[in-house]
């Protein structure tokens, strides 16, 4: 188990960093009726999935053996009901000032936002698809990504 170690972060510099990521949970049109019309049993499918992707990001590192605890300064979780493709689109955004990067909290953020979609909706639908997780953009640090142009979306 030598092998196996946090990264030590103790030499970089704290920046401004941002990431986002982004996912997409597939149902049938009669699901995503359900939670637009609000007749889902749990309450709020919307609203519930948001405040889970937040707590997410929030205990990142207790869910990530080897993730950084970290101070997150902001984070929010944004939803597009798409009917033309019968999913929801999730995306998170995740800002902190400190010396590593957030995008393992936007992803969890995202992932758990979907998980509960699919708790709240399993009732109503066995055929739901959590898909296409991925990071999006993030900045701050030495490494960029930005795939806001040729997003998989």
């Amino acid at each position: 188990m030598e092998d196996i170690r946090m990264v030590d972060v103790t030499h970089k510099e704290i920046t401004k960093r941002i990431a986002i990521a982004k996912g997409k949970v597939r149902m049938k049109k009669e699901t995503i009726l359900l939670i637009k019309e609000g007749k889902i049993e749990k309450g709020d499918v919307l609203k519930v999935s948001k405040i889970a992707g937040i707590m997410g990001a929030k205990r990142t590192f207790e869910l990530i053996p080897l993730c950084h605890p970290l101070n997150v300064s902001w984070v929010d979780v944004r939803f597009r009901i798409d009917e033309k493709e019968n999913c929801v689109e999730i995306e998170g955004e995740v800002h902190t000032s400190y010396k590593t990067g957030v995008e393992m909290e936007a992803l969890t953020a995202v992932s758990l936002s979907a998980l509960s979609i699919y708790d709240m909706c399993k009732p109503y639908d066995k055929s739901i698809v959590i898909s296409d997780i991925h990071l999006v953009k993030k900045t701050g640090g030495k490494g960029q990504v930005d795939r806001t142009q040729i997003d998989i979306d």
